[in-house]
């Protein structure tokens, strides 16, 4: 199906791959799976003609239909309504359409047998190309994805970046290609949506390669796994778990054969050394150090799942009640979040919120960080908490002009510069990466320096929103172990089933606008759940036909009236930024004022030339948390 031979692709000095090669074969259902910057979207890109290789080839049949699904997909903008974006998966239906309709128009004036027959012959073709279904067909796909029928004939360019990639994906579902190109699908999704999507890809009869950080969705999903490596690509006959036992003993016995293969040359090199000094054996000395030389040396295993060397340090433990939260109740206009609901978080428990996208799960999160003030009913953080709350949007709280080090040292001053560097590497900024400036990094990279520095806070109460955002395998690893060896309390939002259910021990859900408790781990929950609801269980018997498949109601994307109001504080927020930099620029220049002569050396001036610089920082400091709230109520909306 797609021959990828003797791949050589460089980027600049450094070779990516390096004369790789991986054949697939139809039906092929591979996880591509690999750290961050081994090549993996790369060669996705490569595949589809994006990328020349610098060597090598990779062929594949002239008639094959790739679709490819990429990030790069959240910049397509169109006003038509979703269901018709999706519908320009069937070109040629579309064509017909067209067709048809100008040949119905002429029919009114002009009855002539050859309108007649090329009508019929259109008309036949489209009936042989299911058009009569393809509005059904993106309806059910759509409708799986988490839109409802109102959501459906909305514009695209209405709905937030998530919600349009789901529309791209349900566009390359409906192309029916032979061979799917899946980067990191999972993305922007809720739960169900992603047992959905799994569903369906496992009844898709064409080629899948997916690129995912989720393996409980390539679990379920893949038959085949191929590791990015070192510029190679590693063929495992197995899905991620399997994968992972493969691949141990696969160390294990490369382990074996280079400590017998140093064994033998240490043993060589003995014997070398005894006789290269003799005349009557130099010659067999000689013969041996090219022998040596020739030798196909075996690499030593690297350790590609370090274990986490710190842990956690708060200075007093809290007391038993963290959070308690009585009669919250929490709206919005035209959507109603929370009704007289209260719930305790207790000392040691590790909490997973879950549930769909728009059900409330970070306002309740911001509820519980004390975020979020505007509600009715009581939240009150116990006794000796101390809190620290990681959120995507709290990266623009980094300060730009530090180092990464810098900026973890005058978070946690008590933690060593060991110890910090330890935390950094974990999360994938290793040697020289410590000293770069935050201002240079990339969203997941600040991302990476937020939850490292949540990481190091001297706090018995955790409150994380999608932690495992922008993290590999790897980090995910190392988050997970990090929160196990955790003695204080936590609550988290995330996607990532693996990771919920290597870390939560109670599960929190929303349901009839109440909070609701299942005292167990996630699998616990996901078993007890299927039983008391077997419509939605994951985990029936019976396997969905793909494009057939019956959807399943999620998520609800905002409504009109919401995106309205949306707009209105788009422009409130852009206003109070513009205030803030004035008032920034304000406090700047009274501070500089306080620094000079004239000032600081008369007492009068320098005590009204105080007063005004401490009037300003008061008005900045309300002005930023003004902001803040203002930003976190749109993200609300937009959830």
């Amino acid at each position: 199906m797609i021959s990828i031979n003797n791949l050589t692709f460089e980027i600049g000095s450094r070779a990516l791959y390096d004369e790789a090669s991986w054949h697939i074969k139809p039906g092929d259902k591979v996880g591509l799976i690999g750290a961050n910057g081994t090549g993996k979207s790369t060669l996705l890109r490569l595949i589809v003609g994006e990328y020349k290789p610098t060597a090598g080839s990779i062929s594949m049949a002239k008639d094959i239909k790739l679709g490819y699904l990429n990030q790069d997909l959240l910049s397509y903008h169109s006003d038509k309504s979703i269901v018709h974006v999706a519908m320009e998966a069937f070109e040629r239906q579309n064509q017909l359409h067209g067709e048809i309709e100008e040949l119905l128009a002429k029919l009114e004036s002009d009855y002539s047998d050859d309108i007649l027959n090329k009508l019929s012959d259109k008309q036949t073709e489209f009936e042989a190309l299911d058009g009569y279904n393809i509005e059904f067909r993106a309806h059910e796909i759509l409708a799986g994805l988490g839109f409802s029928e109102e959501e459906q004939r909305r514009p695209l360019a209405t709905f937030s970046g998530g919600w349009r990639m789901r529309v791209m994906l349900a566009r390359i579902l409906l192309q029916a290609p032979d061979i799917l190109l899946l980067d990191e699908p999972t993305n922007h999704m809720d739960l169900p949506s992603i047992k959905w999507l799994e569903n369906y890809l496992q009844a898709f009869e064409g080629a899948i390669i997916v690129v995912s950080h989720d393996r409980y969705f390539l679990d379920r999903v893949i038959k085949k796994t191929v590791e990015s490596r070192k510029g190679k690509l590693t063929l495992y006959a197995g899905n991620y778990s399997f994968y992972l036992e493969e691949k141990e003993l696969r160390n294990e016995l490369q382990a074996n054969q280079f400590k017998n293969q140093q064994a033998k040359i240490k043993q060589e090199e003995r014997l070398i050394e005894r006789f290269r000094a003799k005349a009557s054996k130099a010659k067999m000395a000689q013969s041996r150090i090219k022998a040596l030389d020739r030798m196909e040396k075996i690499d030593d295993v690297d350790d590609d799942n370090p274990s986490v060397n710190f842990s956690f340090k708060f200075s007093k433990p809290s007391g038993r009640h963290v959070v308690t939260l009585k009669n919250i109740s929490k709206s919005y206009p035209n959507l109603e979040i929370l009704n007289d609901t209260s719930a305790i978080i207790e000392k040691g428990d590790k909490i997973a919120l879950i549930g769909a996208n728009g059900k409330g799960k970070s306002t309740l999160l911001r509820i519980v960080a004390g975020a979020d003030t505007v509600y009715e009913g009581t939240s009150e953080h116990g006794h000796n908490v101390s809190q620290t709350f990681f959120a995507q949007h709290q990266l623009e709280a980094l300060h730009l002009e530090n180092s990464i080090i810098a900026e973890l040292q005058a978070f946690a001053p008590k933690q060593t510069e060991t110890e910090l560097r330890s935390i950094l590497g974990c999360f994938l900024f290793t040697g020289d990466d410590a000293f770069k400036k935050i201002k240079v990094l990339s969203g997941g990279e600040k991302s990476r320096v937020a939850l490292a520095k949540a990481l190091t806070a001297d706090a018995n109460f955790l409150v994380l929103d999608e932690p495992t955002n922008h993290l590999d395998m790897q980090s995910v690893n190392i988050l997970i172990q990090a929160l196990q060896q955790f003695e204080g309390t936590l609550i988290v939002v995330s996607h990532d089933r693996y990771f919920l259910d290597h870390v939560a021990n109670k599960i929190w859900f929303i349901e009839d606008k109440e909070i609701k408790e299942y005292p167990g781990t996630y699998e616990e929950y996901e078993e007890w759940n299927a039983k008391r609801s077997p419509r939605t269980s994951s985990k029936g018997d019976k396997k969905p036909k793909a494009v057939k498949e019956e959807p399943v109601k999620v998520a609800k994307a905002p409504s009109d009236d919401t995106f309205k109001l949306i707009a209105k504080k788009n422009k409130e927020l852009t206003k109070l930024e513009e205030e803030i930099a004035s008032k920034e620029v304000q406090v700047k220049d009274l501070e500089v004022a306080l620094a000079t002569e004239e000032v600081f050396s008369n007492a009068v001036k320098l005590q009204e030339a105080t007063r005004n610089y401490n009037s300003a920082k008061a008005e900045l400091t309300q002005m930023q948390a003004s902001w803040e709230t203002l930003a976190e109520e749109i993200m609300d909306l937009e959830a």
